[in-house]
This record gives structure tokens, C-alpha cells and sequence, in this order.
């Protein structure tokens, strides 16, 4: 088990660690019932949080930001000798939480995306982990959640006896909803990125070659050029640029944010 701490990434607190130092925070919070939020960034979610200070004040009091990106862990290697042999890829993180999830009969939820990948999904971990108990999926609004939805959101959450729910809502969304709901369900909430589609074989994944060389922006930027092309074509240099920055000591990023003056929930 590796854990280096939280480390200095353009300002955002990534957390130098690997799978199996990710799986045990979930689960020890998981059976003390204390709420925890968990994000696994790639170039884009850090960046989010790099150039934006509200953003970055949520990022930086999560409990766990892990390196989902290639990029993002040799930012880490390369900046602080953090020696991560491997990142932690949120569909991955995804499937070996709900293998032990399934193993010790830890109910699990899932909130985002559409019913249809959520349908797809649901065959999919079903077939691969058959004892694993999804106590509820629920699929996003995809607009700002009223305070009264919230509340209900989090009340059939807490109700279904999940004790780990998953969150897909894409980058910063789904950071903004367990940066507000942390105070409300006492359970670990993990931000997964596009996990959802991924597992459920509606988006494709990229080669394991491209993603251990860190081409994945690529594969997925042929695949949603007009969705992506703004992510990619911007900030991937700026990241690169910046991070040059820190590598040579020519700029210190501070890790002070701002508190957002509101909520900005998204669901």
C-alpha cells in the first residue's frame, strides 16, 4: 500500500496514492458511517480547479483526490519523487470497490447519468459481481437541483441503506454535488467521471496502450470531437505550460481558494 500524502499539483492537493490506500479510505468510512468525499481527476477536473477559485477551494477540502490521469501522475512523480507506479483510473477504482463491495455485502448506490446507461450498467455489474447489492440507481436532472430535491435526493439515498454511492455527473458537477451533499449522507461519496458509460459499454475506451502512454485525451477526443475538442485543444497546453512552471520553480501555486459564495448543485 502507497500513500505519500497530499501533494501540490498547480495548487490542487492530489492525494499520491495507489488502489489499494483509495480502496481502504472508502471502506473504513464506509463501515464508520462518516461522510467522505473522494474525486478521481484527470487533467481536465485538476485544471477546473487550477483556474478556478471556488473550484478549487471544494477540491481542496476533499478528503481524497486521487490521479486518475497519466499526466496527473507524473505531475506528482516528477514534482514531488512520489514514485506512483500507476494511476487510479475512476472505472477501475469503480469495479474493484463493488468486487469487495460484493465480497462483504456493503450495499452500494449509483447517481447520474441516464436510465440507460444506469440500465446497462446495472447487467453489466450484475453479471460480473453477482452477490453485489445496488440498493438504487438514480439518474441525473441535468440542471441545477432545487433545495427541496436536495433534500429528497439525499433522503432516498440515506433511505435505500446504501453504504457507498457512486457519482457520475462529468467534471465539475459531480464534484460541486459531494462537496454539498458531504454534510448530509454519512457515507463515502466517490466522483467517478465517465465510469458510468464506460462500464456500461455505451462510450468506448480507449486501448491499454494509449492509456498507459497518457494518450486517452486522444482516443477520446476522435471519438467526441465536438463535446471534447475545447477540453483538449485548451487546456492540455495550459496544463503542460503551467505545470512547467512549478517543475522549474519559476511559480508557486497557492492551494487557498475561495468559498463559494453559493451553492452551485447540479444533479
Amino acid at each position: 500500500m502507497r500513500n505519500a500524502g497530499k501533494l501540490n499539483v498547480l495548487g490542487i492537493l492530489i492525494d499520491a496514492m495507489d488502489y489499494e490506500a483509495a480502496i481502504d479510505v472508502v471502506f473504513r468510512a464506509a463501515r464508520e458511517k462518516r461522510a467522505t468525499t473522494i474525486s478521481a481527476l484527470a487533467v481536465h477536473g485538476l485544471m477546473t480547479g487550477a483556474l478556478e477559485r471556488e473550484q478549487k477551494f471544494r477540491l481542496n477540502h476533499f478528503d481524497l483526490l486521487v490521479a486518475d490521469g497519466q499526466p496527473v501522475r507524473w505531475a506528482l512523480n516528477l514534482l514531488h519523487e512520489a514514485r506512483l507506479p500507476d494511476r487510479v483510473y475512476g472505472p477501475t477504482l469503480t469495479l474493484k470497490i463493488c468486487s469487495r463491495a460484493a465480497a462483504e455485502g456493503i450495499p452500494v448506490y449509483f447517481y447520474g447519468s441516464t436510465a440507460e446507461i444506469l440500465g446497462a450498467l446495472r447487467q453489466t455489474l450484475e453479471e460480473t459481481f453477482p452477490k453485489l447489492i445496488i440498493a438504487g440507481m438514480e439518474s441525473s436532472k441535468f440542471r441545477r437541483l432545487t433545495t427541496q430535491e436536495k433534500i429528497e435526493v439525499a433522503s432516498r439515498i440515506k433511505g435505500s441503506g446504501a453504504s457507498i454511492v457512486f457519482v457520475g455527473l462529468g467534471c465539475p458537477r459531480q464534484e460541486m454535488f459531494a462537496f454539498e451533499f458531504r454534510d448530509i449522507l454519512t457515507m463515502p461519496i466517490l466522483a467517478v467521471g465517465a465510469a458510468f458509460p464506460f462500464l456500461a459499454g455505451k462510450v468506448p475506451q480507449a486501448p491499454s496502450w494509449m492509456q498507459a502512454a497518457g494518450l486517452e485525451w486522444v482516443f477520446r477526443l476522435a471519438a467526441e470531437p465536438r463535446r471534447l475538442w475545447r477540453r483538449y485543444i485548451y487546456l492540455n497546453p495550459a496544463y503542460v505550460f503551467l505545470l512547467s512552471l512549478q517543475a522549474l520553480g519559476l511559480c508557486h501555486f497557492s492551494t487557498d481558494g475561495q468559498c463559494p459564495a453559493k451553492e452551485s448543485l447540479y444533479g
